[in-house]
């Protein structure tokens, strides 16, 4: 992996024939476990391959309740990611995402220094973090529950992302592109993000919840 690089090689779409439903695939039947089931829509086989998130149309992101009545927002601005999507069988999709700490951005620059020192991300010692997805299920219509393993300042811990398919095109440049949204929610001290202040009203200066949130346009990577 070329580490925050934001340059890569792309590839044009390319003609492929119609999709044919997967091997094997059970359809629902008439019992009450069966019309339940969640079966992969036939027309994702053909996404099936390596992507990458494309930095220039994506953010990835977090929003954190400041002083217990406004929220502040920011996101990383390098990272990199390997992704790898099976339309046919969600389960043996995984994805890798390394996040530069010192990239965080927050639209205020002394915010910003905090949070890249030693209070909280602590960059100089910690210049990376990652999420290593451990498995995916498809949950419902379009939404998938990807579990994976979080790492912050040498701290892993599982977390789960609810991540929703929006859609692919291929793009005027011939380009095939895929959106996803996700989120989840952490709790920051569970990896040493514990710096705080009290507020003489009671309560904390920066909440514990932390909403991260992933919104993903992937482009195909050559194979």
């Amino acid at each position: 992996m070329n580490l925050f690089g934001r340059s890569s090689a792309l590839r044009p779409a390319t003609a492929s024939a119609a999709p044919a439903a997967p091997e094997g695939a059970v359809r629902p039947s008439g019992s009450a476990s069966a019309a339940t089931a969640v079966v992969p829509d036939a027309a994702l086989a053909a996404l099936t391959g390596d992507w990458m998130i494309d930095p220039a149309h994506s953010r990835i992101g977090f929003s954190v309740r400041h002083a217990m009545v406004t929220t502040v927002r920011g996101a990383f601005a390098a990272y990199e990611s390997r992704l790898y999507f099976d339309g046919r069988d969600p389960a043996r999709s995984h994805a890798e995402i390394v996040l530069s700490t010192a990239s965080v951005d927050t639209g205020v620059e002394q915010r910003d220094a905090h949070l890249v020192g030693r209070d909280f991300l602590d960059a100089a010692r910690h210049p990376r973090m990652t999420f290593t997805s451990t498995s995916v299920r498809l949950a419902g219509q379009d939404v998938y529950r990807m579990s994976g393993d979080l790492t912050i300042k040498d701290v892993t811990r599982p977390v789960v992302l609810e991540l929703t398919y929006i859609g692919h095109v291929t793009d005027p440049f011939g380009y095939e592109r895929a959106g996803f949204d996700g989120t989840t929610t952490i709790n920051r001290s569970d990896w040493g993000l514990t710096y705080n202040a009290r507020l003489a009203q009671g309560g904390a200066m920066v909440s514990e919840k932390v909403r991260l949130q992933f919104d993903i346009a992937a482009i195909r990577t050559p194979e």
